[in-house]
């Protein structure tokens, strides 16, 4: 079986960092799996992948100035004709990959996997019959969570369910637990500080800036890690100039060594507006500390009966200081967290997908 992971890119992100852990598990269970980027610009999550499976097919057509051009297809079409099934993430990969699949002389078998609650596509009555002409061209969609599979299956008629299944994600636990704490010193953190770490791209979808405005509220010695790179981070860096309190953000960039960074805060947040199923979330879940989210499509479903839901900033300054007053609660929620983890481990995951990559092949 020849399997094709295509992707935009290898930027930090749930998406990207799922298709990495779902291509060196394949690898181990010795499947051919190969990778197809839009943009092969240079990333943690690509360097990860090639030192450790070096002999993996990498296929570039780009950089990020050429993902959307639809030149892309004609490029793919050579790529994908030479494998039995391309699985497929996110826009504009999606688009891609249905078209080019459309002239290829021996159609692949596609599977697409819906990463986000909504997207700004469905709002757009212009392109409404494109979108479900491209959706109709996949054997299979798969949904990461509850809300995702719900608000797909709105946006769809009910003639595709029957091609959606639902496959939570998942995230390796052992990596977790196995981390070993940093020394935040090395970062300007001082030691006695109260740390609150949130790991994502910097969009708007994210949030960040409900996290920066939170620190307004809580003592001196709380310090907000910021990890990921992205558009909206020059503005959350001005937002905490404004606020006064850069010297208690620390914006970290892209880093290999999250699970560390997990293992060392006291807090873990995700302040988002709409999620899929965050990988950040699970490993939030994970890490041995409370895990605090917004309380929004996608996030309320993993967290709630386990971690803390918020819904502004005030709201969430205040719960940190519950918790932090409070040690029989903190630690009962990191119980909770670390129990609802579970639900979401790789293997799970990754049985789920080759079960399906089968069904599709047989």
């Amino acid at each position: 079986m020849k399997i094709l992971q295509a992707i935009n890119s290898l930027a930090t992100g749930g998406a990207e960092k799922l298709v990495i852990d779902l291509i060196d598990k394949l690898a181990l269970k010795d499947f051919e799996v190969s990778l197809l980027l839009l943009d092969g610009s240079d990333s943690v999550f690509l360097k990860k992948l090639k030192s450790k499976h070096p002999k993996i097919k990498i296929y570039v057509l780009g950089d990020n100035k050429n993902i959307y051009k639809p030149i892309n297809i004609l490029k793919i079409r050579t790529i994908i004709k030479n494998y039995d099934l391309v699985h497929v993430h996110l826009f504009p990969m999606f688009y891609w990959v249905a078209f080019a699949n459309l002239f290829t002389f021996k159609a692949s078998k596609l599977l697409f996997t819906e990463h986000n609650t909504t997207n700004k596509r469905r709002n757009k009555k212009s392109i409404k019959l494109i979108e479900k002409f491209v959706y109709n061209q996949y054997d299979k969609i798969i949904t990461i969570s509850d809300a995702v599979d719900l608000n797909l299956k709105e946006h769809l008629t009910p003639s595709y369910n029957k091609c959606i299944e639902l496959v939570y994600n998942g995230i390796n636990l052992e990596e977790i637990k196995k981390a070993s704490p940093l020394d935040l010193s090395e970062f300007n953190i001082p030691t006695n500080s109260k740390t609150i770490l949130q790991v994502s791209s910097f969009t708007a979808q994210k949030s960040q800036d409900i996290a920066i405005k939170a620190l307004l509220k809580l003592p001196e010695n709380f310090h907000l890690i910021l990890i990921g790179d992205g558009v909206t981070k020059e503005m959350n860096i001005n937002l905490a100039k404004e606020k006064n309190v850069l010297d208690r953000t620390h914006f970290l960039g892209v880093r290999g060594d999250v699970p560390q960074f997990l293992k060392t805060v006291d807090f873990v947040v995700l302040a988002s507006k709409y999620e899929g199923l965050s990988l950040a979330s699970v490993e939030g879940l994970a890490s041995g500390k409370p895990f605090l989210a917004s309380n929004s499509p996608g996030l309320k479903e993993v967290v709630e009966n386990s971690g803390i839901l918020f819904e502004n900033e005030n709201d969430l300054s205040a719960k940190i200081l519950e918790l932090n007053n409070d040690h029989k609660f903190y630690n009962e929620i990191v119980r909770k967290c670390k129990t609802k983890s579970e639900n979401y481990n790789i293997e799970k995951m990754v049985d789920a997908y080759i079960k399906i990559y089968n069904s599709l092949l047989k």
